[in-house]
């Protein structure tokens, strides 16, 4: 049971990065700031995956996540 609760507070505390750094790219993208936005997609994008390689996201949510947050940023960039 403490055993759990430990890994519980750990993936939470990842969880919840992993948020804070798609929010600030999502901030970026509202503002219209493509370099802004290339910069936080980059930090967001080693967020997500490394939440994957830690277990608290599953490998195609990560890949879904960066793949639809890399097309926003692109599209922003054309714009």
């Amino acid at each position: 049971i403490r055993k759990i609760e430990r890994r519980t507070e750990v993936n939470t505390a990842r969880r919840s990065r992993v948020r804070t750094f798609v929010r600030k790219l999502e901030e970026a993208l509202a503002k219209g700031d493509a370099a802004a936005a290339k910069l936080a997609f980059t930090a967001a994008e080693s967020e997500l995956m490394r939440a994957v390689s830690k277990g608290v996201l599953h490998k195609n949510t990560g890949s879904r996540k960066v793949s639809r947050l890399a097309a926003r940023v692109k599209k922003l960039s054309a714009a």
